[in-house]
């Protein structure tokens, strides 16, 4: 088959209809980006994807925070953190210094009395929340390279934990479900209502990335039974929204979330993505039961990357490539994101050698 653009190869592989090669995606910790523009490889204000030539980009341009009038306040800092309650009413312990995950410290949402104060503020579509013009300049530039275009942002379960925290929103999913109900309504109309007026301003993406980490690690974080009956509806939703306008979804979700995919599929996803290795999800295993109804991103174990080993990396591209490429309907990634040590010759490596093996 002759070479097709990005934007080409991409959808082929969401149809899981045949194409050149496999396509390529990459998600980076922000260090990444730093380490290697200080290292000369990059351009400090140069994007990473289109500087490594991946086939899909996107912009995130939604403000999901219950009050944009509040101004994050620093409640205590050291050298290294920095305490930080925002519009939401959350509390974080923040690296000052470098990237990573958070230390959730405290939520003024802790059930349904304190998520009412909250609730008002997030009923209207205030245009506020779009970031119009980046979704437009990203656009842009995305049509001009012939790259595969999403919108990215999250879903209802990523939407709630910020404001209430994982604790109180699964303990509210057990004892008090009327109110995750409410909360996961309003952020769906939320989502879809600042969608409405962003693309009909802006012109529709070529899909949707939603994020939503429903796992952590060998277990998701809700039975099967609570998924069908709180989250799957939203995702029904939001992804029906989604393919009325042709356009496919891609979901990432870390985590262990295997017991939960036949309704994650039934909700109607395209591709699933990350498939985390660490965590008890496997690559082949999923492509086996789920490959001739989903496309897959990910499941190449990051930490074999991190590992800065060319013969690991070759390994493990050789035994789960030539498997999962055989319905057209893999894009090479890895099963999460790029931290800093990996050496930018390294990243350069497990490019070049996954499309070399996934080439049709």
């Amino acid at each position: 088959m002759s070479s097709l653009t990005s934007r080409e190869r991409v959808m082929r592989m969401l149809k899981r209809q045949p194409h050149d090669r496999i396509p390529v995606s990459e998600s980076f910790w922000s260090d990444t980006h730093s380490t290697y523009a200080a290292q000369g490889h990059l351009k400090q204000d140069e994007d990473i994807a289109y500087h490594l030539n991946l086939d899909l980009v996107g912009a995130w341009t939604f403000n999901c925070t219950a009050d944009l009038d509040f101004k994050d306040e620093v409640v205590e800092e050291n050298d290294e953190t920095k305490l930080v309650k925002n519009g939401n009413g959350a509390t974080y312990r923040w690296w000052k210094n470098k990237s990573g995950t958070p230390e959730n410290v405290d939520f003024t949402v802790k059930d349904r009395a304190t998520w009412e104060e909250y609730r008002e503020k997030l009923l209207n579509a205030d245009e506020r929340r779009i970031n119009f013009e980046g979704y437009r300049r990203a656009k842009e530039k995305a049509r001009a390279h012939d790259k595969f275009f999403v919108w990215e942002g999250i879903n209802v379960f990523e939407q709630m934990h910020p404001l209430c925290g994982h604790e109180n929103m699964l303990v509210g999913m057990a004892l008090d479900p009327d109110w995750i109900h409410d909360m996961i309504k309003v952020y769906s109309d939320l989502t879809l209502h600042l969608q409405e007026i962003l693309f009909a301003k802006e012109g529709l993406p070529d899909g949707i990335w939603y994020y939503e980490d429903m796992g952590f690690k060998q277990r998701p974080f809700m039975s099967p039974a609570m998924y069908d009956e709180m989250i799957y509806p939203a995702h029904k939703r939001t992804i029906g929204f989604a393919h009325e306008r042709n356009l496919p979804v891609i979901m990432h979700i870390c985590g262990f979330v295997e017991p939960l995919l036949p309704s994650i599929v039934k909700a109607g996803i395209d591709c699933l993505k990350a498939i985390e290795i660490k965590a008890g999800m496997d690559l082949v295993r999923i492509f086996k039961d789920y490959g001739d109804v989903l496309s897959l991103m990910g499941g190449i174990d990051a930490r074999v990357i991190c590992s800065n080993d060319k013969a690991a990396i070759d390994r493990e591209l050789l035994e789960k490539i030539p498997v999962v490429m055989q319905n057209n309907g893999f894009c090479l990634h890895s099963d999460h994101s790029i931290p800093p040590t990996v050496k930018y010759e390294t990243l350069k490596y497990f490019i070049d050698k996954g499309l070399e093996i996934g080439t049709y």
